[in-house]
């Protein structure tokens, strides 16, 4: 007689553990992936943020731009945060040209600068009436149209409007719109490098020098020259105390990933409201003028 054996039922779910996190490999690729990116910012390229009026008119506050570390080789102030210790020391060093936006560490502090180079290693500069004299020969100054800077009064540098000190500037488009059109120069250097700078109201620092920039250094000014702690400034007063050490270059500008004009809020929708379109991608390279860079006549009182 056959007899019907009933399937015996395992019931596994008692069986199976609980998975665990491991903590330890989670930590782990948290620290990795955190060092990637130091290791980016100090060695390739970080973002840098613009917050005064001191590169005026060819950086403006609120500026979003990508610096590259590796143009001039690397130093103690290639480091992301300044994590290592100042020295003179340089891997792969190279020099910067005329005309190139760099940022130098300032000479006690650990804080960032934006400036841009008018002096080589070896030159004499001097300045006279705002005109930058090189090795006994002024370089080409000129006066052009004035740069038009929006009126954007949500922009605070230090709790006031950034651009208070153009007040004697504005002006009013026809369609009704408030702008400053503060005096404007454009400069070239020896290379054939070109750029605008502003230069409004005669102050201490339009006089300087003369100054030979020692060997492995750079001499730095502001675009806004009424308005830049440089290299003409004493490092008691913010400046740079004179040429800076190609050691203290943390790099180069290279280009603005966006801009914002001081509306953004917590709405999302100022997120977009507030870009200021036509600045993204806006190179940094200073383009070069066509033919020999001819001095300028000399300065005059």
């Amino acid at each position: 007689m056959a007899t019907t054996e009933t399937p015996q039922m395992t019931d596994n779910s008692t069986s199976e553990k609980p998975h665990k996190v491991d903590w330890l490999a989670e930590i782990r690729g948290l620290a990795l992936m955190l060092l990637a990116v130091l290791a980016f910012h100090s060695l390739v390229a970080k973002p840098f943020y613009i917050p005064s009026t001191s590169m005026m008119p060819s950086l403006w506050v609120g500026d979003r731009l990508v610096v590259s570390k590796y143009p001039y080789g690397w130093s103690w102030a290639s480091a992301s945060f300044h994590l290592l210790p100042r020295g003179d020391w340089r891997v792969w060093a190279d020099t910067p040209e005329y005309g190139d936006i760099v940022i130098p560490v300032h000479p006690t502090r650990n804080e960032d600068y934006i400036k841009r180079v008018v002096a080589l290693p070896g030159d004499t500069i001097e300045v006279r009436g705002g005109q930058i004299i090189l090795n006994g020969q002024p370089i080409k100054r000129e006066v052009v149209p004035p740069v038009r800077l929006p009126f954007e009064p949500d922009l605070l540098c230090r709790n006031m409007p950034c651009l208070v000190a153009f007040d004697q500037y504005r002006v009013k488009s026809a369609d009704g719109r408030d702008f400053f059109e503060p005096p404007t120069w454009r400069e070239t250097l020896p290379n054939g490098a070109t750029y605008l700078t502003i230069d409004y109201r005669d102050q201490r620092l339009d006089n300087y020098g003369p100054y030979t920039v020692p060997d492995d250094s750079v001499f730095v000014m502001g675009d806004n020259r009424d308005e830049s702690a440089d290299s003409r400034a004493e490092a008691i007063e913010s400046g740079l105390g004179g040429a800076v050490p190609l050691a203290n270059i943390g790099g180069r500008a290279e280009f603005i990933t966006f801009s914002l004009d001081g509306t953004t809020t917590w709405n999302p929708a100022s997120w977009f409201s507030s870009l200021r379109p036509d600045r993204a991608w806006t190179t940094l390279r200073p383009p070069l003028a066509e033919g020999p860079a001819a001095p300028a006549a000399p300065a005059t009182d």
